[in-house]
């Protein structure tokens, strides 16, 4: 398969971290007691038109492209990631846009999508309340049917998930948050010539801004809200080589709200809304 063009000639490579958008059961509360799979609620139509929009900001503000994107497997960051994916990969920018639907022909050589299961929710009773999760523990994912929600040439099927298999039921906080920054760091080696976008949960983002951007603590990440961060990269002789990772504020980190004191770091967000 034919990787997007690299970004080695600009001497940085940009990562974003995103959150997913408005889950179903933050604003029908009685959603789960019907549903089918009451751990692995969809977006809202609010929830996608923000996806969207922010997908459209970002391709707007950045001038430069996203080569790939990483998605959790769980439902709400698949339809965040398709949202995005469209806004990003649009033949034409319509300003009036408001979701894929919107967007009648996208350029499929844009970028590449690939799912990722280290990325996935907190999978313990702090994220995922108990009597709402897989009473075998045992989340289902059948990736083939995953990819199915992206537009057919995208999908990048040879890619090697940094995470296998999904962390096993009642996962600790502490042992969660290292595997977000491994993911992080991990695909951002795999690909140094690439600007990456990854969908993943609320501590997924407010993990990664508190680790990269130092001496802070992350209060509260809200939907669709994003880091930004960037290394300075350079190739000789076949060898990449990869500087110190930076947080970039200079488009606004609006949506996440932190201290610059470091004080002991309690979860994001607890329960229904990570």
């Amino acid at each position: 398969m034919e990787s997007p063009k690299s970004n080695m000639d600009d001497g940085y490579q940009n990562i974003f971290v995103m959150r997913h958008g408005d889950r179903i059961d933050n604003f029908e509360p009685l959603w789960v007691s019907t549903a089918e799979r009451p751990w692995d609620p969809p977006l809202v139509q609010d929830g996608m038109i923000r996806a969207f929009r922010t997908g459209q900001r970002i391709r707007s503000q950045i001038g430069f492209p996203i080569h790939r994107v990483f998605v959790s497997p769980f439902l709400r960051c698949l339809q965040t990631a398709s949202e995005v994916v469209a806004a990003l990969s649009a033949v034409n920018v319509d300003p009036n846009a408001m979701s894929s639907k919107d967007v009648p022909s996208i350029d499929k050589s844009k970028l590449k999508v690939s799912i990722e299961l280290g990325l996935c929710e907190m999978l313990n009773s702090v994220a995922i309340r108990r009597e709402l999760a897989p009473k075998d523990g045992k989340f289902d994912f059948t990736i083939s049917d995953i990819e199915t929600m992206f537009p057919e040439g995208m999908v990048d099927h040879n890619v090697d998930m940094v995470y296998k298999e999904l962390p096993k039921w009642e996962e600790s906080v502490e042992g969660c948050r290292d595997r977000y920054v491994k993911v992080v760091k991990a695909l951002a080696d795999k690909y140094p010539s690439e600007n990456l976008l990854l969908v993943t949960h609320g501590e997924g983002v407010g993990t990664t801004f508190s680790t990269f951007y130092k001496d802070t603590t992350v209060y509260e990440v809200d939907y669709c809200a994003y880091v930004e961060m960037r290394r300075e990269v350079s190739s000789k002789d076949g060898s990449v080589k990869a500087g110190d990772y930076e947080v970039v504020l200079s488009h606004g980190q609006a949506g996440i709200r932190f201290s610059h004191d470091p004080v002991s770091y309690e979860p994001v967000i607890s329960h229904s809304p990570v």
